[in-house]
């Protein structure tokens, strides 16, 4: 069967969720990837409240729509992010408080934890998010930097994210980091170093999203044949690259997206860069059956313009793997001695 088209909600969290899901089935979605802002997802409503749990699923149920995931990546980053004025814009009070750098780093640490709690009392089995790093602001190795230096930082978000990933496992729902510049992983590389970090904790996997690897010319692809088996969801959003005028580079110049000089930028799907139907071909490959989560994001567009032809054009490229090899027939039992057997089974 095709996977489920779901929306995430994060870029829609300004409309109420009793607005935004009749609009998401309007727009073609099956689902939604429910974002813990805005009043789509209160972690700790859903933990000191069963009727909380039980009106949102009827909201849903309400409107033809399902919930496999919810996302967190807000608090998320401030686990291991050296902590600014920035980050009180973007966390619930209750874990800025009075905005002391390390109490903030725990107060959101055990607020990812409540995520975990309260996706399984919601009855789903995969948090979305971001980590947060303490060595980001490194990425350009000037003043120089060794390995010692960086492989602290790893050590920082292996400290802080283990006792994390131990408390999901107990509830059974994955972590799905989405990797994705300002985080402990942006790359294949960098992807490799975490799990390691972690010690290859069950509980610690990927939202693939290629947009974020497109645009550094990381092989997207190779991405999804390499952690095949810790992808444990899928945003599907498209960026286009290079098509700036020459005034600013990767790092992305301190311009604003929708700039016209910016060398990269998200673009609704279909109208970029990333090669979807190789993606699809790639999530059959490694067996992927999850829902492909539209993360909408196109600031020349409006979005339900935008969302809309989103749902559609992954409709029309979305297919279901083969059970049978297709040259099977083409040898019979008396050239083959006997039926051949499909890779697949």
């Amino acid at each position: 069967m095709p996977r489920l088209v779901t929306l995430f909600t994060g870029q829609w969290a300004d409309l109420p969720i009793k607005e935004l899901a009749p609009l998401a089935k309007q727009m073609g979605y099956d689902g939604l990837e429910l974002a813990c802002w805005g009043d789509h997802f209160d972690v700790q409503a859903a933990l000191r409240d069963d009727g909380y749990v039980q009106q949102k699923r009827a909201l849903l149920e309400q409107h033809g729509l399902q919930c496999v995931a919810i996302s967190n990546h807000l608090v998320g980053q401030a686990v291991c992010d050296p902590i600014d004025e920035r980050h009180r814009s973007i966390l619930p009070a209750h874990v800025w408080q009075g905005g002391d750098p390390e109490g903030v780093r725990r107060r959101a640490a055990q607020e990812i934890i409540d995520t975990g709690r309260a996706a399984r009392r919601f009855g789903v089995g995969v948090v979305n998010g971001f980590t947060g790093s303490s060595i980001w602001h490194s990425l350009y190795a000037f003043p120089p930097t060794d390995q010692a230096f960086w492989d602290r930082g790893f050590a920082d978000f292996a400290a802080r994210w283990t006792p994390i990933l131990d408390a999901f496992d107990a509830e059974g729902v994955n972590f799905a980091l989405e990797v994705h510049p300002t985080e402990i992983a942006f790359d294949i590389a960098t992807a490799h170093r975490a799990l390691e970090a972690v010690r290859n904790h069950p509980r610690f996997g990927f939202n693939f999203d290629p947009s974020h690897l497109g645009y550094q010319h990381v092989d997207y692809v190779r991405f999804l044949h390499t952690f095949g088996g810790r992808i444990f969801h899928a945003h599907m959003k498209d960026v286009w690259w290079g098509h700036g005028t020459g005034e600013v580079g990767v790092f992305g110049g301190h311009t604003s997206f929708g700039d016209h000089r910016r060398y990269w930028d998200f673009r609704s799907m279909g109208r970029g860069d990333i090669n979807f139907e190789a993606v699809i071909v790639a999530l059959n490959d490694i067996g992927y059956a999850g829902p492909l989560s539209v993360e909408w994001e196109d600031s020349r567009m409006d979005r339900v313009h935008g969302a809309t032809e989103s749902a559609a054009f992954l409709r029309r490229l979305d297919f279901p793997g083969s059970n049978v090899a297709f040259d099977a027939a083409f040898a019979g039992e008396e050239q083959s001695g006997g039926a051949q057997e499909s890779p697949a089974s």
